[in-house]
């Protein structure tokens, strides 16, 4: 089976954070790549330590919008 996840990666300092925002799992890299590879990882990780039955409770896809604001 396939799935298709929602990635967020931010940096922080000299790492960059990688979330997969259904699941919650997140990772890090020194690169953006390396943090999707090892996010990638993890949420394997993840789902093969999930059983089978909660595979598929898995969190509707995330609406993701900005807000504006203006600050003094």
């Amino acid at each position: 089976m396939i799935y298709r996840f929602t990635t967020v990666i931010h940096q922080e300092g000299k790492w960059h954070v990688a979330q997969c925002v259904e699941l919650g799992v997140v990772s890090q890299g020194k690169t953006i790549e390396e943090a999707q590879k090892n996010l990638q990882e993890a949420v394997a990780l993840y789902l093969e330590d999930e059983p089978k039955s909660k595979k598929y409770l898995i969190r509707k896809p995330a609406y993701i919008t900005t807000v504006e604001l203006e600050y003094a």
